[in-house]
């Protein structure tokens, strides 16, 4: 690919940074931005590699490599004052760039810079076929180049149904799942009203226990701890198992259930599960507590893990895409969260909360997390 020309009009009205010599427009992840938006808005047009090394916040190499992706070209030292030669390739152009601004009122940054461009740099996958089948190839690449996120979308399969039955918006979990939980809360309430429930004793079936409406509370909340700990459970063994280099299908499926995200953290078309795969695992659950315990109570207990997984995966969503207000709990775990994807791969697997990370010792150290 033909490097070209940096114009001042495709920089202006944007954000762009630069660290030392080298310039970036990153626009397009200013929203994205786990410090917030503002971090970036306020550093427009300003040499930024003092706050790369920290301190407060040192960045890790996969955000140094990330930031990478929105070089767009190169401060030139002693630039001559002669305008360059209008429609030659790969030419140093003169910019005056303005401060990239949502509002009208803000004030406009602006310097004179020479620029030079850079080709892509070639990755181990052919991007422009479907990736599914090229990642068991990598072997013992594999886990390394995973874990180094893109700021692009994948395509998983080579059929378009396929790969648009693979893609699941947000609101799809809420559509589907909600008037799930809904109906059942409404079930076991109704059920457990009656007065008839009862729960036989493990010792003789001649002496039971009758399980009053308050029982659901307590039940229900129960459901929702049972799914704390498989959600930290899945995402921790099966999410994040450690595939053999030698096999082609373990890797390739990996990176179907969740290496896909790693590598495209920001991919907002599979940052949810899709309600098909989910229910192989929620309907099993359904049938079991079913049949181990009376219906209102093994139900009670399972809208409660069904609630549970709702909450994860709009939880999940919101880290990626949300703006929680700085010195939330929900900044905090946004900026958690962020350090699994970008620096510690191998720990941090709670989403919701760090409920389970801390018993396991699997917790993120603490001056690790104030990075950014």
């Amino acid at each position: 690919m033909a490097a070209r020309g940096v114009s001042a009009a495709e920089l202006r009205g944007r954000c762009w940074v630069r660290r030392g010599r080298k310039v970036y427009d990153v626009s397009e992840f200013v929203k994205l931005h786990p410090g917030g938006e503002n971090l970036l808005l306020d550093r427009t047009g300003s040499d930024i590699q003092a706050d790369l090394e920290g301190p407060p916040h040192r960045h890790s190499g996969n955000a140094l490599r990330w930031l990478e992706q929105y070089y767009v070209g190169q401060l030139e030292e002693d630039a001559p004052q002669e305008q360059p030669r209008r429609g030659a390739e790969n030419q140093h152009v003169r910019a005056r760039a303005n401060q990239y601004s949502p509002a009208a009122s803000h004030a406009s940054w602006e310097s004179e810079m020479q620029f030079k461009t850079l080709n892509p740099k070639e990755d181990l996958v052919d991007w422009e076929r479907p990736l599914l089948w090229q990642v068991g190839h990598l072997r013992e690449k594999y886990d390394e180049w995973v874990h180094q996120p893109v700021n692009r979308p994948i395509r998983l399969f080579h059929s378009d149904f396929v790969e648009w039955c693979s893609k699941t918006s947000w609101y799809i979990v809420l559509a589907v799942w909600v008037p799930a939980v809904a109906y059942l809360v409404w079930y076991c309430l109704t059920e457990l009203a009656r007065g008839e429930t009862r729960l036989f004793s493990s010792f003789t079936t001649d002496y039971s226990i009758h399980v009053p409406i308050v029982c659901f509370f307590p039940l229900f909340l129960t459901g929702v701890m049972v799914w704390t700990l498989m959600e930290y459970a899945i995402h921790r063994y099966v999410f994040h198992m450690n595939p053999p280099a030698s096999n082609y299908f373990l890797i390739t499926l990996h990176f179907m259930l969740h290496g896909q995200h790693h590598k495209a953290p920001f991919d907002s078309s599979r940052l949810v599960f899709p309600p098909v795969p989910a229910s192989f695992v929620i309907v099993p659950l359904y049938i079991i507590l079913q049949r181990v315990l009376p219906p209102p109570v093994g139900l009670s207990i399972f809208v409660g893990g069904l609630f549970g997984y709702v909450v994860y995966d709009m939880t999940h969503y919101y880290l990626h895409y949300g703006s929680p207000a700085k010195g939330s709990y929900l900044a905090w775990l946004k900026s958690y969260h962020v350090r699994h994807h970008f620096e510690h791969q191998k720990l941090g697997f709670g989403i919701t909360s760090t409920l389970w990370d801390r018993p396991f010792n699997t917790l993120i150290p603490e001056d690790s997390v104030k990075d950014q």
